[in-house]
């Protein structure tokens, strides 16, 4: 859960430098794609149970 929490923050602090930083907007594309990232582990987490694997 962390992770997927650290992501989004990484996500929305990319996606605002890169909007208000000139020729920056590559920044925003990153974080649009570490947003997506932390929503599939996010999603693969729920569907599973949120169990551990080998416990």
């Amino acid at each position: 859960m962390a992770l997927v929490l650290f992501l989004i923050i990484v996500a929305i602090v990319l996606g605002l430098v890169g909007v208000v930083a000139n020729g920056l907007l590559y920044l925003l594309f990153i974080g649009v794609a570490v947003l997506v990232v932390a929503m599939i582990i996010s999603t693969v987490r729920f569907r599973h149970g949120g169990r551990r694997p080998g416990r």
